[in-house]
């Protein structure tokens, strides 16, 4: 008997699950890259640390791009030798060109390839990935496991605290919020994303303790009646910020995983030093 799948998943560097975890996963991965003075890197080649002592070292700004329509196409052929459909998982719309790139590709296999506007990043997209690859596994269809997909988009929550905003003010990745908080820059600004899948402010804080408030403030107040679920906590630059944060939800809700992560090179770039948290709240 075959055990063929009915679809495999693919996704972007974008969420940040890492190539232990998408090998274990089964998961096509197509990098988004960096571009820092005259060289180009993939999404996870470089450290935090390398990546920024190469910004700060650079006199032009960074830059990032999608993957190229060449690359998710192999992507999707790749997964497709081993399943008769693909779901395609990419970081929203809002933030990155990469699900307009990706319908493109998905051109080159009619009705084969799936693309899904995650309206999320990071783990908010990994959180996804992650019930899509479990979906397949229990031998849900293409049309049941989009129709999850599409609840769960709604239930995964993503707030973060950056240093600054200067770097996604740069970008354009927040220019309407960055607008309206242009008198408090210098402030640590507390963003989530919102149901659309764009970046929204939520407060300006002075200092980390104020900053570690809003973001379980604006959990309590996003996690939808739910006393628990799982969460992942990311940063760049901030190992320590990370961990009370990690600290501060176990002593808050009841956790049925928490998974500890740095933030990739794409995303690390525009929002410079992070730190957040992004749930899946219990059902």
């Amino acid at each position: 008997m075959s055990t063929r799948p009915r679809f495999a998943v693919v996704t972007d560097s974008a969420a940040d699950l890492g190539p232990s975890r998408t090998e274990e996963l089964g998961v096509q991965v197509a990098p988004l890259v960096v571009t820092i003075g005259d060289e180009t890197f993939a999404d996870g080649v470089l450290t935090q640390e390398e990546l920024f002592r190469r910004i700060n070292a650079t006199p032009s700004a960074a830059t990032t791009s999608q993957p190229s329509v060449g690359a998710l196409v192999d992507a999707y052929g790749s997964a497709l030798e081993s399943a008769d459909s693909v779901i395609a998982l990419h970081v929203s719309s809002r933030i990155s060109g990469t699900c307009e790139t990706a319908e493109l590709a998905a051109r080159q296999f009619p009705d084969r390839v799936h693309v899904f506007d995650s309206r999320n990043l990071s783990w908010g997209l990994g959180w996804q990935v992650i019930d899509a690859v479990a979906a397949a596994r229990e031998g849900l269809g293409v049309a049941e496991t989009l129709k999850r997909l599409e609840s769960l988009r709604e239930k995964v929550k993503m707030v973060v605290t950056l240093d600054s905003l200067e770097r996604l003010q740069r970008s354009g990745r927040i220019s309407a919020a960055a607008s309206r908080l242009g008198s408090i820059l210098n402030l640590k600004v507390t963003v989530a994303v919102n149901a659309a899948g764009a970046f929204v402010p939520v407060r300006g804080n002075r200092g980390n303790g104020a900053s570690l408030n809003s973001m379980l403030g604006w959990l309590s107040q996003h996690m939808g009646g739910a006393t628990g679920g799982r969460f992942a906590v990311g940063h760049a630059l901030a190992p320590e910020r990370a961990q009370t944060l990690a600290e501060a939800i176990r002593g808050r809700w009841d956790v049925d995983e928490l998974v500890m992560y740095e933030a990739g090179s794409v995303i690390a770039t525009h929002a410079g030093t992070i730190w957040g948290t992004a749930v899946w709240p219990r059902s």
